[in-house]
């Protein structure tokens, strides 16, 4: 059985009200708080956050919805994930920094990074990080480290299944789609658990049913895994 280990945001953009928090309820109302009302122009806390947790957990998913919420309200932010090999120097126009991540940056991030927090912090600017470990536990050069770690943390927890179950039921509902128990307990159970995952299979699901007319079955599953090999 072919496992899908992708993590695709949704096409409309990761936003607050799309994250389902189940547990991690604080680190969501933290982090709308933090942002301000839509549209508005709000003065940001300079006091850093970080979330860390396992892949899945949703912590990128928050990341892109500060940024989204940012850009809503006219303001630039800096983003930097690991795959950005030539990170750009600091603009002072940004009204913060984010930072996805951490724990797999390079040297060059690591220095880039450094020095976008410094800035930030020099001129009363945010700063929002994500990594898959406390900041204790980081592999990061220290002075990186450190600053990560001195304010807001929250771990994020995974959704259990009930809650996986509700997004994937509502998700379907949204499109259009019926999933029946049998369905959803298949894709719960012989694929990649993380939301990001079974998000983006719903979505090819719903785009090998419509192009062979057939409805959402774990006959069609198959056939769907296999036509991909």
């Amino acid at each position: 059985m072919k496992q899908l280990a992708l993590d695709i945001g949704i096409a409309s953009g990761p936003t607050f009200d799309g994250f389902v928090a189940g547990p991690n309820e604080p680190a969501l109302r933290h982090l709308a708080l933090w942002v301000g009302e839509p549209g508005t122009p709000t003065v940001h806390s300079p006091v850093p956050t970080y979330l860390w947790g396992e892949p899945g957990c949703g912590k990128t998913h928050l990341l892109e919805a500060v940024r989204g919420a940012l850009r809503a309200q006219g303001a630039s932010v800096g983003w930097m994930h690991a795959g950005l090999m030539e990170p750009p120097e600091f603009d002072d126009r940004w009204v913060a920094i984010l930072l996805d991540d951490v724990h797999a940056y390079s040297a060059v991030q690591q220095h880039a990074a450094f020095t976008w927090f410094v800035n930030a912090q020099s001129l009363q600017r945010g700063v929002v990080a994500c990594g898959d470990a406390p900041p204790a536990d980081l592999h990061l050069r220290e002075d990186l480290r450190t600053r990560l770690g001195w304010g807001h943390v929250f771990h994020l927890q995974m959704l259990s299944d009930a809650e996986r179950r509700a997004v994937l039921r509502r998700a379907a509902d949204g499109r259009g789609v019926l999933l029946s128990d049998d369905v959803l307990d298949y894709m719960l159970h012989r694929f990649s658990r993380d939301l990001g995952s079974l998000m983006e299979l719903l979505s090819r699901l719903d785009a090998y049913a419509l192009q062979t007319q057939r409805a959402i079955t774990i006959p069609l599953i198959r056939a769907m895994l296999e036509n991909d090999e």
